[in-house]
């Protein structure tokens, strides 16, 4: 096992530098495996952080063809993730998910395929942030307009 292979499962998975050493160690260096295993340890730390309040967050606008309009709230647990990138990314992933799907409710929102990943829901695309960034995330409000 090589600093680079702990270095591109940190960047494929978002995990803490030991946490893919063991992941690595534990799969006898197979990577697939590795971030399987970071996954599925991450999945178990995703349902911990649920009932944790989320006090800060941003507000992402996306305008699709000057002709669909989305606000969407997202919340989390401090500033900092707030304004982190994977944060900020997940953000305009679901704007941009709510106007070409045009979801009625944040479980609607969830449950959906991503459009971008149809294998994904949109609920994995948020707990994958959550594993990275290390704090529940809560999508909020959404609104959007079409004319």
């Amino acid at each position: 096992m090589q600093a680079t292979d702990i270095q591109k499962l940190r960047e494929t998975t978002g995990a803490g530098v030991m946490d893919c050493k063991r992941a690595l160690e534990e799969a006898s260096g197979d990577f697939d495996k590795a971030v399987s295993l970071i996954h599925e340890k991450g999945i178990t730390k995703v349902e911990k952080r649920a009932g944790r309040n989320t006090r800060a967050g941003l507000i992402e606008s996306y305008v699709h063809n000057e002709r669909i309009g989305v606000l969407v709230e997202l919340r989390t647990e401090t500033d900092f993730v707030a304004r982190s990138e994977p944060f900020r990314e997940l953000a305009h992933s679901l704007a941009m998910q709510i106007a070409a799907m045009a979801p009625e409710d944040a479980e609607t929102l969830l449950g959906q395929s991503y459009i971008k990943d149809e294998s994904r829901t949109v609920k994995d695309l948020v707990n994958t942030v959550m594993a990275k960034v290390g704090e529940n995330v809560q999508v909020g409000k959404f609104y959007r307009i079409e004319i």
